[in-house]
């Protein structure tokens, strides 16, 4: 649920649309702008067919497999804020808020610095490790007492995250060998992927949306309480077992891909609810298109701002996601989703 309860502004197919036309014009923003001396105008004629060679390359070969992969990894990361959410009943339950994606790029850092590179590998010990960080900080909660806490939820996650970033840290300055392939799993980036990141990444994304499906319902009766989800067949533990199995399964897939993307599954949840409201059977749809909005969006500032260079696209969000972050956190009321 959203801090500040308002009607309902939008309904759903309104708010698809509206979503589907933003994310439509993104995708077209993030193949004419950005790597190559490609300007707008030579991207506009190149995808008309009337391109050069050389403009062909850039926005085939370069901006359209990135524009691609920010498509699956903002699916993911607006998915499994949703989720997680609704899960938890808390609304700043997100994967980079709760040691998810920490876990799991730590377990990548840590596989690297073992000497692995295949990365399919990278993307089964991302899964582990995202699950592995979100099941230790809810067990540390649940331990003291805080799981209904929503702020003490967070500062719990944020302590592991920070835990995890020193260790990434350490690992990091111990391997030179390895410092720049390191490095990307700590900041985060859709640049520079190899091609063969878009094979893996899809079935990683299907296979998570696949376990979270069955559970949508489950979720919006957990969403009335553990007693009235009793009453209606269900069970709370197993709903959220299966929950963070799926969460888990698409936070690793997008962290294997991009790295860690803070703030993505906590942006997309705040503005689902306000454009549909709370029920997660509204919200679930409408995040598979605000996730690749919010992401595709950050990622062509990211190109813009400093260029040529470009900003990690991590950073850009936290621009974005800390504000609301601070929103949430201040506003009178907190309830539990």
């Amino acid at each position: 649920m959203s801090p500040c309860r308002s009607p309902v502004p939008l309904t759903v197919p309104a708010a698809l649309l509206l979503s589907g036309g933003a994310l439509l014009v993104l995708c077209l923003a993030s193949l004419l702008f950005g790597a190559g001396n490609v300007d707008p105008l030579q991207g506009v004629q190149t995808l008309l067919g009337q391109g050069t060679d050389d403009a062909r390359f850039v926005v085939f070969e370069l901006r359209l497999p990135r524009t691609l992969l920010g498509l699956l990894v903002g699916a993911a990361l607006g998915a499994a804020g949703v989720v997680l959410q609704a899960a938890t009943r808390n609304p700043l339950a997100e994967p980079g808020l709760l040691g998810v994606s920490a876990g799991a790029s730590f377990a990548v850092v840590l596989a690297l610095g073992l000497g692995a590179s295949a990365a399919t590998l990278n993307l089964g010990v991302a899964i582990g490790g995202a699950l592995a960080g979100c099941l230790l900080v809810l067990l540390v909660t649940q331990a003291r007492g805080l799981g209904n806490d929503p702020v003490r939820l967070v500062l719990a996650g944020a302590a592991f995250s920070g835990i995890l970033s020193a260790l990434s840290s350490l690992i990091l300055l111990q391997d030179q060998r390895s410092a720049d392939e390191i490095r990307f799993w700590i900041i985060g980036a859709l640049a520079g992927r190899p091609q063969d990141v878009l094979g893996w990444s899809l079935p990683g994304l299907l296979l998570g949306l696949l376990v979270l499906l069955p559970i949508i319902r489950p979720l919006a009766a957990l969403a009335l309480g553990e007693k009235m989800a009793r009453g209606l067949g269900h069970h709370p533990a197993a709903i959220r077992l299966a929950a963070l199995a799926g969460v888990a399964l698409l936070v690793g897939t997008a962290t294997a891909a991009a790295g860690p993307i803070a703030f993505v599954g906590l942006i997309v949840p705040f503005i689902a609810r306000r454009l549909v409201g709370p029920d997660i059977r509204r919200t679930f749809g409408l995040s598979l298109l605000l996730g690749p909005a919010i992401v595709l969006f950050a990622d062509t500032l990211s190109r813009l701002i400093v260029r040529p260079y470009e900003l990690p696209i991590g950073v850009v969000t936290a621009f974005v996601g800390a504000p609301i972050l601070i929103a949430v956190v201040r506003s009178h009321r907190l309830p539990t989703l």
